[in-house]
């Protein structure tokens, strides 16, 4: 997992609330083994039509979004089933950071364990930012937010907070304590009884 520190980048605003993970990548498409190639699944059902051509009206299908790298969305984003797909789309579509007033607790944890951004702030300063036509940064070491004449502070877990910045995954996390496991496991290894 690559390490995340600052990303400067435009925003897609996603007008919607309860934003769940079936509406994120449907069920029909949870058919991959790896994490990549779920990006052209992302929102389908919204972003397409019957016969799979692009919706005009759909934000993602709006060109001047193609490299945004932060969405911008409602309360309770990535509820329903806990499925870690979601997560795969959103990243492997580009997005980095997710930016909602709430998210579902699952969704909240399986973001930091794939290098992604939630954060949470105000629904008011939600709102605000999802006027903005500039580029937003996000500087994670600080935990600031600065738009064209802003700068806003937000809150995350000092330990999810060193996961993204250090680029830790789960096993890379356990791997850190190798040295510690192989001594544990020379220590504990019980002789065989014939």
């Amino acid at each position: 997992m690559d390490s995340f520190k600052k990303l400067k980048t435009i925003i897609t605003p996603l007008d919607q609330v309860n934003v769940d993970t079936d509406q994120i990548v449907p069920k029909q498409f949870l058919k991959l083994v790896q994490k990549s190639g779920f990006g052209k699944y992302l929102f389908f059902n919204w972003r397409y039509d019957e016969h799979e051509k692009q919706k005009q009206d759909f934000v993602l299908n709006d060109k001047k979004y193609q490299n945004s790298q932060i969405l911008v969305t409602g309360e309770n984003f990535g509820c329903g089933s806990s499925r870690e797909h979601a997560v795969w789309a959103l990243k492997d579509y580009g997005f980095l950071v997710i930016i909602a007033p709430s998210f579902a607790d699952i969704f909240y944890s399986n973001c930091f364990k794939n290098g992604i951004l939630p954060i949470k702030l105000e629904q008011k300063i939600v709102e605000k930012l999802k006027q903005e036509s500039g580029e937003l940064e996000v500087d994670l070491e600080n935990q600031i937010l600065k738009t064209h004449n802003e700068k806003i502070s937000f809150n995350i877990d000092s330990y999810k907070k060193k996961i993204l910045l250090e680029g830790l995954d789960d096993i890379s996390q356990t791997l850190k304590f190798e040295e510690k496991i192989s001594q544990f496991e020379k220590q504990s290894i019980i002789p065989s009884v014939l």
